[in-house]
């Protein structure tokens, strides 16, 4: 439940268009519903700006199916983060109205309209094309939460005339989310370029020496540009959410 609905319901009972007892009957599971599973948090929206989140690995496609019909009960929309297609397919053949992201490896169910509320732009950009699922995976949760985003793939250190070559666009953003694998140098570049916030997400791309993205997180974390901070290896959820927070009107 968000601050729309919940004040859609309040303003139901002042009209009298709404019983108190049909009030008290979408409240009662509130601010936590126990499945035996699972206790699905409905206040989050109202704390966070952003509902409960399903993460999809590890759970059976019955399990997120029983998640995802309360939620929507309550007029949450829906994200599914690590899906693999396997269980969205089947996860689409319940939620007809569900959107898979092949990419950024979610699932969203979107019923109630989201308004654009950001005061800027989030630019999320890739280091190369093999960093583009965490990428995408920031890019939709920002856009999830009320975002304009705009997206810069493959625009690495290998070829810096690349980054370049987007420079109103870099310039113009709100914050800027960049993902890269390898040895992680490109939020070191971009934060020396930019007065904007930059969330850097170290990437599990790379050869044996970069321990499966240490070597980038590593580099991020001893970055000298300033304004660069760093989220866990490939966390494009966690950098997507902090830049919507940062992005807030």
């Amino acid at each position: 439940m968000n601050q729309d609905v919940l004040k859609d319901l309040l303003q139901g009972v002042s009209r009298g268009e709404i019983t108190v007892e049909e009030s008290l009957e979408r409240l009662k599971n509130l601010p936590f519903e126990d499945l035996g599973f699972a206790c699905i948090d409905h206040h989050r929206t109202l704390r966070k700006g952003l509902s409960e989140v399903i993460f999809g690995e590890g759970k059976d496609v019955s399990a997120i199916e029983g998640i995802m019909d309360k939620m929507l009960a309550q007029e949450e929309n829906v994200l599914v983060t690590r899906l693999s297609r396997k269980k969205a397919v089947e996860i689409q053949a319940h939620f007809p109205d569900s959107t898979f992201h092949e990419r950024a490896r979610m699932l969203t169910v979107i019923r109630r309209p989201i308004e654009v509320r950001g005061r800027g732009a989030i630019v999320v950009m890739t280091a190369g094309t093999s960093d583009i699922p965490v990428g995408e995976e920031a890019a939709v949760v920002a856009r999830f939460m009320g975002n304009r985003v705009e997206t810069i793939y493959d625009v690495g250190v290998a070829g810096l005339h690349r980054l370049l070559g987007h420079w109103e666009k870099i310039t113009g953003a709100a914050v800027i989310v960049v993902a890269a694998g390898m040895e992680g140098a490109l939020p070191s570049v971009v934060g020396g370029l930019v007065d904007k916030p930059v969330i850097a997400v170290p990437t599990s791309v790379g050869y044996g020496a970069g321990f499966g993205g240490i070597a980038a997180l590593l580099g991020m974390l001893n970055s000298c540009a300033a304004g660069v901070t760093v989220v866990n290896i490939d966390n494009g959820f966690g950098a997507g959410y902090a830049a919507a927070v940062i992005n807030r009107a």
